[in-house]
């Protein structure tokens, strides 16, 4: 492999290298990323980024440490490429000194995006997509999708979207202005862009149904949230409120914001040296967080079950269908992801539900040990995972 890699680093013409001997310069490194993960050749094969080495491929003797892999590492769950792109970072050894390399896989989902725009490879140089090349790309896509939400949904059409909402919310988050303004496209090859709509059948994905759909539940009958208070410690406590957020995942999710911000309760709580400060019941953005999670990870497929919040006196139990995705094991969470949804996990992304990949769980637990407030609990199950937030004291 070391030789592979040595002999890609000589070639001056190959498509799948790009070398820097920047080790701060960001944007060149995610725009590579992006580049190598749309494949415009359809090689098939992954591209490399090699950093500490000069433009012929001799290393500049820079530092590679620990730092340096990880922040190169970072770019895949930051959420300005995507999707997220399928990276791995390493250190190299090329004669007696060290250079890092970011090997970056062909996406099964492309066109990928950095910043809203799609940059390419098409020889030794980068740039930016065409229009027609952007679309060859949607095209490659179709017969790779494995995703549940990026299949066709073959009993929809574009009358059952709410296509306003995808024109003036979506599309000036998703894509650049300067693409925009050269965007000629129908609307379905605008949806195909960007994942929602299936070429060759001529239909809306699943995960367009569910973000834009007028009656997501009339294809979906388990896409809804439940929410219970309880007055007391258990199911068999009488019920204080009851609510149902339905409709389109835009909608569900700006509810879910509103609703974790009601029942976090901030109040004021005494400190030994007689000062107040103010704490909550449940973190709204712990909450926030953790609903957020629950929504765009949940298993969909042929399910009937919906995401359920059950808030009892001492505790918020958060339930949703599908235990964990993929090669995902129990051992591994929560600390590793798993993306069962990527479409609806990029859409919450897009709209500033969500700030990075990965970090949903670990955020949360971060924000309920500032507020002092019990550890986060979970509950991995054959067919379901619970997240249990329990109340300050």
């Amino acid at each position: 492999m070391a030789d592979i890699l040595e002999e890609l680093l000589k070639d001056t013409e190959s498509f799948r290298v790009e070398r820097t001997t920047s080790l701060t310069d960001t944007d060149k490194f995610c725009r590579a990323i992006c580049a190598f993960a749309n494949d415009m050749p359809g090689a098939g094969q992954p591209g490399y980024l090699f950093v500490g080495v000069d433009r012929e491929g001799v290393p500049t003797g820079a530092r590679i440490d620990e730092k340096l892999l990880e922040s190169l590492a970072s770019h895949r769950n930051n959420g300005q490429i995507l999707p997220v792109p399928d990276m791995h970072v390493f250190k190299l050894s090329v004669d007696g000194q060290d250079i890092a390399v970011v090997k970056v896989q062909p996406s099964y989902m492309p066109p990928v995006r950095y910043k809203q725009t799609v940059y390419i490879r098409t020889g030794p140089t980068e740039s930016i997509a065409t229009e027609e090349q952007e679309r060859r790309l949607g095209e490659r896509r179709v017969d790779k999708a494995k995703t549940w939400d990026m299949r066709a949904c073959s009993e929809a059409t574009l009358e059952d979207l709410e296509l306003g909402l995808f024109k003036v919310t979506y599309l000036p988050a998703a894509v650049s202005r300067e693409v925009l303004e050269e965007n000629g496209r129908e609307i379905s090859e605008q949806l195909d862009s960007l994942r929602f709509y299936h070429k060759k059948q001529g239909v809306p994905t699943n995960a367009a149904v569910l973000v834009f759909g007028k009656d997501p539940l009339s294809f979906f009958p388990g896409a809804y949230v439940q929410y219970v208070r309880y007055d007391g410690l258990t199911q068999a406590a009488s019920v204080k409120s009851e609510r149902r957020f339905a409709g389109d995942m835009i909608s569900v999710m700006r509810d879910l914001d509103s609703l974790a911000k009601e029942v976090a309760n901030f109040r004021p709580v005494c400190r030994p040296d007689l000062t107040d400060e103010s704490v909550a019941d449940y973190p709204d953005r712990a909450l926030h967080e953790l609903f957020i999670n629950a929504l765009i990870h949940r298993n969909y497929d042929g399910s009937t079950t919906p995401v359920s919040i059950n808030h009892y006196s001492d505790r918020i139990e958060i339930q949703n269908p599908g235990s964990l995705y993929g090669d995902l094991s129990r051992d591994q969470f929560p600390a590793g992801t798993a993306y069962r949804n990527p479409v609806l996990a990029e859409a919450a992304r897009i709209l500033g539900f969500a700030n990075r990949f990965g970090r949903g769980i670990a955020l949360a637990q971060e924000l309920l040990d500032r507020n002092s407030s019990p550890p986060l609990k979970y509950v991995i199950g054959d067919n379901h995972l619970a997240m249990i937030v329990g109340r300050h004291p």
